[in-house]
């Protein structure tokens, strides 16, 4: 992935590593779509909207590697438009695919079968998926990337621009897997839990785009333009994807409530009595050894 602003060594050879990532995500995608074909072909139900949702966000991370320099408006609000899609966009679209879900239930039983939920169900993952975490993690990092050094370090290091990006990736997806809880984990957070941590993680993101919009990260010599216009894609863009995380999560609750409700309905409902029987039994002969036996 290449920030449009970056002029880069062609000895480091960043277009190998961007060519890497969008193969990579494409091969990701293409392993999610024969999985989802063979739950179908032994007669599972699996969604054709969580295929399209997977390759969609599979897709934009495969844009996204390939680069921002030819959209209009500047280096800053490509690469604003690439923190879009790496960071926030396509994240959710994988996780509202259930990917892991999928892998459960595709997989065949053996090691790696059952080597995945002792893995989702760890401590450790349980600790990153704790919603405040999860946070602090994904725009914790946003702070640290645009208002210190280490913007302006990944346009003359593509290794390095690569991990950030990496790191962008693994948070959004972390965040909305935190979020949305919608694949099995260790423990499941309340809407009380998460609601306000999303509220709290919104409201940091666009804190950050206003900074940006007011004083450009450190090293860099952006247009003011430019500097601007990139904010309002952070800023303006970033709310949208949090009101369709927050519309994730408003369904879930509702759906939640209803299954609740339909289990205290079962548990309240009475037992069914027995119809008596009715009519005259049936006559009942001795046999010879002193046993009675029905006619």
């Amino acid at each position: 992935m290449t920030l449009a602003h970056v002029h880069p060594d062609p000895v480091a050879g960043p277009d190998t590593i961007a060519l890497t990532a969008a193969v990579a995500a494409l091969l990701v995608a293409f392993v999610y779509l024969l999985a989802a074909r063979r739950l179908r072909r032994r007669g599972d139900i699996w969604p054709r909207r969580r295929d399209g949702s997977f390759t969609a966000g599979c897709v934009g991370v495969a844009g996204a590697a390939a680069g921002t320099d030819r959209l209009p408006g500047g280096p800053f609000t490509g690469h604003m438009v690439q923190h879009l899609v790496v960071g926030m966009a396509a994240p959710l679209l994988l996780v509202l695919a259930r990917p892991l879900t999928l892998a459960l239930r595709a997989l065949a039983p053996g090691r790696v079968r059952r080597a995945l939920p002792a893995f989702a169900h760890s401590r450790p993952v349980g600790r990153l998926l704790f919603p405040p975490s999860a946070a602090l993690l994904d725009v914790g990092g946003l702070w640290l990337l645009y208002r210190t050094q280490l913007f302006s370090a990944t346009a003359h290091r593509p290794l390095l621009h690569g991990v950030v990006h990496a790191h962008m990736l693994a948070s959004g997806l972390l965040f909305s897997f935190a979020m949305s809880q919608l694949d099995p984990v260790r423990r499941r957070w309340s809407l009380a839990v998460r609601g306000p941590t999303l509220l709290a993680a919104g409201a940091a993101h666009g804190l950050v785009a206003r900074t940006l919009y007011a004083l450009a990260p450190p090293g860099s010599d952006f247009t003011t333009a430019d500097l601007h216009r990139g904010a309002q894609v952070m800023y303006y863009g970033g709310d949208v994807v949090e009101a369709a995380l927050a519309m994730v999560l408003g369904v879930g609750w509702y759906a939640a409530g209803g299954r609740a409700r339909a289990r205290a309905r079962r548990m309240r409902r009475p037992p069914r009595r027995r119809a008596p029987v009715t009519g005259t039994p049936p006559a009942v002969r001795r046999p010879a050894h002193g046993k009675e036996a029905p006619t």
